[in-house]
């Protein structure tokens, strides 16, 4: 298995069966993704050196506007896509194998982690895995400590409260915070 396919498969929400290829394939690039952090996180490293690795690690180049503040990590790496000058704060955790989205100028705070597989509930079946994408819209804010599950859409000019975890669909131009995110205000559309 390739990491094209394997995105594929993600794409379409395809079950993971533990010990399957694919979840062999996710062990496999998981080690290639824990050396690219490492490398970035070990020691100071200049916002041209974090974008390099950040840029290797996802298979893409990140433009000049991308900052992130490490430490930082990611269990697969190459199903993250990242817009316009987005800034990732530190000590944050991408579980990507699903698809993870970020849109134009999105600010995530420290130590904000992103979801995108669930275990199976049936105790016999826990190592297997639903994976399903997060997608962050533009102009997007998530405070520090939030957490964002599986499947989740966030809409644009969107704030997720420090500490929320976000369970559903947030739409765009509005304000979510608790466990679970519940909207608390909506922002006026400009």
């Amino acid at each position: 298995m390739n990491a094209e396919l394997f995105k594929r498969e993600m794409k379409d929400r395809t079950y993971i069966a533990a010990d399957s290829e694919m979840h062999l394939h996710m062990h496999e690039k998981a080690q290639r993704a824990r050396k690219i952090t490492a490398e970035m996180n070990k020691e100071y490293r200049t916002p041209e050196e974090i974008r390099k690795l950040f840029s290797k690690l996802i298979g893409q180049e990140v433009g000049e506007g991308f900052v992130l503040f490490p430490p930082f990590s990611a269990d697969y790496g190459q199903n993250i896509k990242v817009g316009k000058n987005v800034f990732i704060n530190s000590g944050c955790c991408f579980q990507d194998q699903g698809g993870i989205e970020i849109g134009d100028n999105a600010l995530i705070g420290q130590q904000v982690v992103i979801a995108t597989i669930n275990h199976d509930l049936n105790p016999e079946n826990r190592g297997n895995m639903f994976p399903a994408p997060v997608k962050i819209g533009n102009r997007v804010w998530i405070g520090a400590h939030a957490t964002i599950l599986s499947g989740v859409t966030i809409g644009d000019n969107s704030v997720i409260a420090a500490g929320a975890v976000v369970t559903k669909d947030v739409p765009e131009n509005s304000v979510v915070a608790g466990v679970p995110a519940k909207i608390i205000k909506y922002l006026e559309a400009e």
